[in-house]
């Protein structure tokens, strides 16, 4: 019962972490320029809120627009802010936006 408790333990820390290391990301990558802080409250209207969307779901659009699998509406402006970011980094932005 101890060993599991110890498990368990470290996969908060972990998730918590996880979720730290996303928040810091969505920033750094300026993501809130146009999405909001948070990925609460995105500037326009015909952008997305991003918080609390299935990370999965999040992790496959951005990958698409990046590798230009997805290219219609506002995607063209996003794919110059995504170009450089690489899948672990999306999957840490996606976790800390689905964390809400």
């Amino acid at each position: 019962m101890l060993k599991t408790k110890f498990i368990a333990a470290g996969l908060l820390i972990g998730t918590s972490s996880a979720f730290a290391d996303g928040e810091a990301l969505y920033t750094a990558k300026m993501c809130m320029t146009c999405h909001g802080a948070e990925g609460k409250a995105p500037i326009m209207a015909t952008y997305p809120k991003l918080a609390g969307q299935n990370a999965a779901y999040c992790e496959s659009q951005v990958k698409d627009i990046r590798d230009d699998k997805r290219t219609n509406g506002m995607t063209m402006a996003m794919k110059p802010m995504v170009a450089a970011v690489t899948d672990a980094e999306i999957t840490e932005i996606c976790a800390y936006l689905a964390s809400d």
